[in-house]
């Protein structure tokens, strides 16, 4: 798009062009655009050119203004002056990259400052333009920039994947606790079977390695097994990337994309944190689970699915789905095989035999003999409750190892929280020599809630009670009456 009679927007700012009659957006999936300036012409011109051009606008006027909408969120490219007063094109882009370091920064220049912007090149800005531009010129840029930004995003989930893949091997989790046992007699019974299965779990007590566990052990263990946080990107990068998308489907969709639907072809797919995953999302989940078909965003023509899907929540979906937040038909659809994964602190059994396995790998990753826990250190790791899990402990482990200058991790090398901490009680450490009824009912309940992380459902089973009884007695509890 060309400025009217061949005017050029930066040059002559006394009007702002007309809106353009081309094409608009082509979804509510618009690309953010965070134009900064410190002449209101310039922004109401820039505005309406890139809202026609199906961008979601937002506008600043100089550089103080901007700091502080980038303070509020990072916009996919930014658009800024070079020359204002107080803050600069070169503030604007340390900021925009301090929040964000690949989000493309592209400044306007007069003739006198392009050292400068060659120098905010030489920082990482994207690219610069001279005033006065053509619109065609500055659109081109602004897409190039877009595709600059999906490529590298793509590039790091291909990595990632690839980091998944080497990683894929069948290594059977550890642990021997009555607990984790079960866990295992579970996972190996629906393995060879095709059935959906739902890992529920506190975070970092391994949900993705039992994932990768039955998959591994699968009819489908040639095929992939790729991998995605639901509750890691917004919700219109996760349906593309879930479910794909077709060229020009939306601002920057400049080729077709497979979605990772498509590429588990054969394989399992693991959806992590499901419960983060929005009412809209979950629609399209549910129709691909009904129909063995993804449409891909922007497509008209279903594609066939061929996978197995496992999925892995820290939320309480039947809570979540009395509560509305949570689709019951996606619920009942996911809840085929149930797998509670327990919390460490319910199985701390398994401490020493993680803490092995951690520490021999770190030694083989560093080429060193593996390290020996001290007494006082093995005793407060025992005594630590580890709310982050199996992945807390191989963090703290990790830390002590690297920490300890000599053969053997002590106390000093631990984490303070470790090392300080103790685990309360569930009952008095003295208590009577007859307890009341009560007293005894309220610690096994406690007990039992512990055991199975929270999920009052599942504990009712284990109790043996209906779960309203349970509400209620838990209600008493806290009133302080009980």
């Amino acid at each position: 798009m060309t400025a009217p009679e061949g005017r050029r927007i930066g040059h002559d700012t006394a009007d702002a062009p007309p809106a353009r009659s081309g094409r608009g957006p082509a979804t509510t999936d618009r690309p953010s655009l965070l134009i900064v300036d410190d002449e209101s012409a310039i922004l109401d011109s820039l505005g309406i050119l890139f809202k026609n051009e199906g961008y979601a606008v937002s506008v600043a006027r100089g550089g103080r203004a901007a700091l502080e909408a980038l303070g509020r969120a990072v916009p996919e490219i930014v658009l800024t002056d070079v020359r204002m007063p107080s803050v600069n094109g070169l503030e604007i882009l340390a900021a925009a990259h301090e929040k964000d370091p690949d989000v493309p920064v592209i400044l306007m220049t007069a003739q006198a400052e392009l050292k400068t912007a060659i120098e905010a090149v030489n920082r990482g800005a994207f690219h610069y333009i001279q005033k006065p531009f053509d619109n065609d010129e500055l659109i081109a840029i602004c897409r190039r920039a877009l595709e600059h930004r999906q490529l590298k995003a793509e590039n790091r989930v291909l990595k990632q994947e690839i980091q998944r893949r080497e990683r894929s091997e069948v290594v059977r989790p550890i642990g021997a606790s009555q607990a984790f046992r079960e866990v295992m007699r579970l996972a190996e019974t629906v393995a060879p079977t095709d059935s959906i299965v739902l890992i529920e779990g506190e975070s970092g007590t391994g949900k993705e390695v039992i994932a990768r566990y039955i998959h591994g052990r699968s009819e489908r263990h040639a095929g992939p097994f790729l991998s995605i946080n639901c509750g890691a990107l917004p919700e219109g990068l996760l349906e593309s990337e879930l479910f794909g998308h077709v060229k020009g489907s939306f601002t920057g969709a400049v080729r077709d994309h497979e979605g990772l639907f498509a590429a588990a072809a054969g394989g399992s797919f693991f959806l992590d944190e499901i419960g983060e995953m929005t009412p809209a999302t979950q629609v399209k989940l549910l129709r691909v689970l009904q129909e063995r078909e993804v449409t891909p965003v922007g497509g008209t023509q279903p594609l066939p699915v061929d996978l197995r899907l496992i999925a892995a929540t820290n939320r309480d979906l039947e809570d979540d789905m009395k509560g509305g937040r949570f689709r019951s038909d996606l619920y009942y659809r996911l809840n085929v095989i149930a797998i509670h994964l327990p919390p460490l602190r319910s199985r701390k059994d398994d401490i020493p035999l993680l803490a092995d396995a951690f520490l021999r790998r770190m030694a083989v990753e560093r080429g060193q003999a593996p390290k020996a826990i001290g007494p006082d250190a093995m005793a407060s790791i025992m005594d630590y409750d580890w709310p982050g899990n199996v992945r807390e402990l191989e963090n703290a482990l990790e830390r002590a190892a690297t920490l300890s200058k000599g053969e053997e991790i002590s106390v000093s090398t631990l984490p303070a929280r470790v090392t300080e901490r103790r685990a309360p009680a569930l009952v008095a450490e003295r208590p009577s020599a007859n307890p009341p009824l009560d007293v005894v009912e309220r610690a096994y309940i406690t007990w039992v809630l512990q055991s199975v992380g929270g999920n009052k459902t599942r504990a009712a089973e284990v109790l043996g009670i209906d779960p309203s009884t349970l509400y209620r007695k838990l209600a008493r509890y806290d009133s302080g009456s009980a």
